[in-house]
């Protein structure tokens, strides 16, 4: 029997989980993490909150990942969030509810998630080495027997690999899964930015709105320039993964209302990352661009009546003050040069034309979009292990007798709301009971 009979490579979410549940089932477990300390991630989730799962039923939840969702059906109806809350609370997390069904810790305390899954690893004597790197893995005839390091090779019945994306490097996701996965002769998936900021074209513009965050707005993506979109076809609901309306008809890509923020290389917030995969993946066939209304809740008819109204009772008042009662502060100057209305021509001045410039505007505020920001900038990596090469039953390599995945380094992603740490934890759980059961046949 070996002494190491079954190693886990990365102590983050899917790792830790995979790590404790193998050694609960009575696996000797090796835990390898290059870090100085493990759950570095779990620590600056949710904002040092750590948003841990999500409430919504699982076919809505499954949806957050878009079609390769499926792939998690065995999982979660192996371990789920009731699961999941109920193991947090026998090690002392007491959780709670927010807005949008998103589950954090009562305390608002991402280590207390942490130390929750290192009394776990220390009842069940898991062995953990911290500052290891890992190099590759020592494969013979198909089957995986070890795990090289920068300094020694460790033998191993059973592999986990547990490492994460290429996002927040800081934390020790610098993308090493997925080397060693391909050496292995794995397959991935290409790698891009999930949940990312996007760079615009009109830097200068985004520029002169730098710091304004807007509320209850909608944004819309095209397939399109700018100039191109057709705002007669823009939606009245939000459509794209998760939403319940996949496949929106082009040009459209995406349409979210919530809130977003401008910045100075162009625009982020939570509706803008949630639709950011989309809008990665569709500029690699060519040109998008985005509308923002800010106004949404009125038609354009009901706001160009609206405005009418403020104009003629406002009509002693200069453009720029008529206008401090529609916009953020910040957001007035820019508005009005692109109107290219003088700001003090008063409202009593300002003729249909205008006024119907200023409308088309307000419902829609067009940037191109240049880029995301890097893959290290991003929440969370889109692409990884490819799906068609692991058992979703098991977490279980296709190609290689021995070897597990779970976690991020696997090509599944969703958007922010607790989803992503919960696939984490559930393919953590899975991977580390059939590594166990693998090591100890009819321990399951």
């Amino acid at each position: 029997m070996l002494k190491e009979n079954i190693i886990v490579i990365g102590a983050g979410a899917s790792g830790l989980m995979a790590a404790g549940r193998a050694a609960e089932l009575g696996s000797d477990v090796l835990l390898l993490e290059k870090m100085s300390h493990p759950g570095k991630k779990i620590l600056i989730s949710g904002k040092t909150r750590c948003n841990l799962t999500n409430t919504r039923d699982l076919p809505d939840f499954i949806s957050m990942f878009g079609p390769n969702g499926r792939f998690l059906y065995s999982a979660f109806n192996r371990y789920f969030r009731d699961d999941l809350l109920s193991f947090l609370e026998c090690y002392g997390v007491q959780t709670k509810t927010e807005r949008g069904g998103r589950v954090f810790p009562l305390s608002d305390d991402a280590s207390h998630v942490v130390n929750a899954f290192i009394e776990y690893l220390k009842k069940h004597k898991v062995q953990i080495k911290h500052s290891i790197r890992v190099t590759g893995l020592q494969i013979e005839q198909g089957k995986v027997t070890g795990v090289h390091t920068e300094h020694r090779t460790y033998p191993a019945g059973a592999v986990i690999l547990a490492t994460g994306g290429s996002s927040f490097p800081a934390t020790g996701s610098t993308g090493d899964g997925y080397r060693i996965a391909e050496t292995a002769g794995h397959t991935i998936i290409g790698l891009r930015p999930g949940l990312v900021p996007l760079i615009v074209h009109e830097v200068e513009r985004a520029q002169s709105m730098q710091g304004v965050s807007l509320r209850n707005v909608r944004l819309t993506a095209y397939r399109c320039r700018a100039e191109e979109i057709d705002s007669s076809r823009k939606p009245t609901g939000d459509c794209g993964r998760g939403t319940g309306n996949e496949r929106p008809r082009k040009p459209l890509i995406e349409s979210r209302m919530g809130e977003m923020m401008m910045t100075h290389f162009g625009i982020g917030g939570p509706i803008t990352l949630q639709m950011s995969l989309s809008i990665v993946d569709a500029l690699q066939k060519g040109a998008v661009s985005v509308s923002i209304d800010l106004k949404p809740a009125l038609t354009w008819e009901q706001l160009d009546t609206r405005l009418q109204r403020d104009l003629d009772q406002y009509g002693k008042r200069g453009f720029k003050g008529i206008m401090a009662g529609l916009l953020p502060r910040k957001m007035v100057e820019p508005f009005i040069k692109m109107t290219a209305i003088p700001p003090d021509k008063l409202g009593n001045q300002i003729d249909a034309e205008e006024r119907k410039r200023v409308t088309s505007l307000l419902k829609s505020l067009c940037f191109n979009i240049k880029c995301p920001l890097p893959l290290t900038s991003a929440m969370v990596t889109a692409g990884g292990v490819s799906l068609k090469e692991i058992d979703p039953r098991t977490m279980a390599s296709r190609l290689i007798e021995g070897l597990y995945f779970c976690g991020e380094v696997i090509d599944l992603d969703a958007d922010t709301g607790g989803y992503n740490l919960q696939a984490a934890f559930s393919t953590g759980y899975v991977a580390g009971a059939q590594a166990a059961a693998f090591i100890n046949p009819g321990m399951l």
